[in-house]
Parts: structure tokens; sequence; C-alpha cells
């Protein structure tokens, strides 16, 4: 992911999970909304409760290593936001990389 592909204000944060669309399943929430810009961003959020920050870090690399091996699904003009469960912790990279397209 480049740098004018990630949404890091927490008001934007904010805006996309409050009134955005979402979708869940075992390891990811998914928020969804529509943005000015004519490509896709992202913001990933791991929460404490998942683990250390090397576990969270982590799973943040393979979820952004994800995204980039899969940016032809995500639809240009919108913003989302991935949410990891802990549950993403049980999986290997393989089956989170199908959890998240299948979500998609």
């Amino acid at each position: 992911m480049k740098k004018f592909e990630i949404v890091k204000e927490h008001h934007d944060f904010d805006n996309i999970i409050q009134t955005g669309k979402y979708k869940k399943n075992n390891c990811f929430i998914i928020y969804n909304k529509d943005s000015n810009y004519n490509y896709p961003r992202f913001g990933i959020a791991v929460g404490k409760k998942v683990g250390s920050a090397v576990v969270r870090n982590k799973l943040k690399r393979q979820v952004r290593m994800i995204i980039s091996n899969n940016k032809n699904l995500f639809k240009n003009k919108q913003d989302y936001i991935i949410i990891v469960k802990r549950n993403a912790l049980e999986h290997t990279f393989l089956e989170l990389e199908t959890s998240l397209k299948d979500i998609i």
C-alpha cells in the first residue's frame, strides 16, 4: 500500500465506522463507505486484546500484504476499515487471505 491509500485520521476512522456499511466473519470486520478519492483507501485496526505489539504488528503486516496482492477486488472511490478479530491468531496466512477475499 502506498501512503496516499491509507486512512490515518481518527475522525475519518470514526466517520467510516459510524456511517458506513459493514460485513463480518470470524476473522475480520470490514466497514466501507463512499469517498471523493479516485482510488480505494484502507485503514487497519487491531485491538489490544488480540495480543502484544509484536503480534498486532504482524497481523497488520499480513493484512497489508493481502490487500496489496488483491487490490483489484476493492472498488475505487471507497474507504475501507478492516478490523482484525482475535480469532485471526488461530489461522495461517493463506486462511486469512481466503477469509478476507470471501468477505469482500
